[in-house]
């Protein structure tokens, strides 16, 4: 079927994107693999490539671009690559719409040229030890000092992506205690200095996939916050955190479908040239019959997270739909990607394969930015269950 999603500018930027992948990432993403992180100094080539300025408003520096579609198709040639931008992927799609729709204008003016420059890196910290997806329930506080020129942060975060590479820190925190009738009510949005007395990263986490993206603990022992790095109104933050998800989603589901695609392309290339009793692995009915279930289940995919891409380029993608996407994308991803593993036999298991990677790294899409549980629950709620 033919796709409308992406137009010529799109695909130059895909081509231009691609050949940096090539030139700049692949050769060292083994030693990228080994150290379990992603140089802070290769930020400032996605910096010099244009990434982190796309959707920056022009007043600022930026392209202006108020567009998902490039974010997209970064998760399509890193995914067909087999690689990661590590935390990067944080700073753009995550961080960078909380600036843009709370930051105020000396905030913007203050931050933005730098954090298009990679010069500060931004990561966001919601998840506590023991909370997970119970936000409300935090409990890292933030205390305005008695002369209201700061706040002092005491707490603890975890599983904190681009956490140790990064500069500043959007840290959700309880500015007020919890509403008899409101528990979402008191958390606060703080845009922390990592270099600030008594913010300390703890464990680099060592995780099952995704190893050249940095997730840290960090800890808050009387760190003080300036009161202008306050984001958006105080007490105010839970709602914040809301609107954003929608974006998060799917980006969760883009990067899942994409995944999916990779595989199908690692393992009929494998199976193409993997002999096997005479011939070719891809020359078996089986083989041939598991490769094409996996492509129509890929298509599937693509036409769910392209729908979900265009609606929230419309400004009409809403909850529900983004969790719908989030939950289809990511179990077909799950089943593809282990029935590509499969197709790669014994060599499917080895991490210097692609596809084992590929296993390792996708599995956490249905954990973080809201389980499939979560999204469930989400869609049942938006169908009146």
């Amino acid at each position: 079927m033919r796709r409308t999603v992406f137009n010529e500018d799109h695909e130059a930027f895909r081509e231009n994107l691609r050949n940096f992948i090539q030139a700049e990432v692949v050769p060292v993403y083994d030693d990228w693999y080994d150290a379990g992180i992603v140089p802070r100094e290769f930020y400032y080539k996605l910096a010099e490539l244009g990434l982190f300025g796309i959707e920056v408003p022009e007043e600022y520096g930026g392209a202006g671009i108020t567009s998902f579609k490039y974010s997209a198709i970064e998760s399509e040639e890193t995914a067909r690559a087999a690689v990661s931008f590590g935390g990067s992927g944080v700073h753009v799609a995550l961080c960078l719409p909380y600036i843009l729709k709370l930051g105020t204008e000396e905030q913007k003016k203050r931050w933005l040229p730098k954090f298009m420059s990679a010069e500060t890196m931004f990561a966001i910290a919601m998840t506590e030890p023991g909370t997970g997806s119970d936000l409300a329930g935090m409990k890292t506080t933030a205390k305005l000092s008695a002369d209201g020129s700061h706040y002092v942060l005491n707490g603890a975060k975890t599983f904190i992506t681009g956490g140790v590479n990064a500069d500043r820190v959007i840290v959700c925190a309880r500015t007020a205690p919890q509403k008899p009738d409101d528990r979402r009510y008191g958390i606060s949005l703080l845009v922390v200095d990592t270099k600030s007395p008594g913010y300390t990263v703890g464990r680099k986490l060592d995780k099952l996939g995704l190893r050249v993206s940095d997730t840290a603990e960090l800890a808050f022992s009387d760190v003080q916050v300036p009161a202008e790095d306050l984001l958006g109104a105080e007490n105010k933050g839970f709602s914040y955190l809301g609107q954003n998800l929608p974006q998060e989603r799917l980006a969760i589901a883009y990067g899942a479908y994409a995944q999916a695609a990779a595989a199908v392309e690692l393992a009929k290339r494998y199976t193409q040239d993997r002999n096997i009793f005479g011939k070719s692995v891809a020359s078996f009915q089986n083989t041939k019959f598991e490769l094409a279930a996996c492509k129509a289940e890929v298509d599937a995919a693509q036409a769910v997270a392209d729908r979900a891409l265009e609606a929230h380029d419309a400004g009409e993608l809403t909850a529900a739909e983004a969790a719908s996407a989030k939950l289809f994308c990511t179990e077909v991803a799950s089943r593809v990607i282990d029935r590509c593993l499969q197709l790669h036999g014994g060599y499917g298991y080895i991490n210097e394969y692609p596809i084992a990677r590929l296993y390792a790294d996708n599995r956490v899409n249905r954990i973080y930015g809201g389980t499939s549980e979560v999204m469930k629950t989400i869609i049942a709620k938006d169908m009146g269950l």
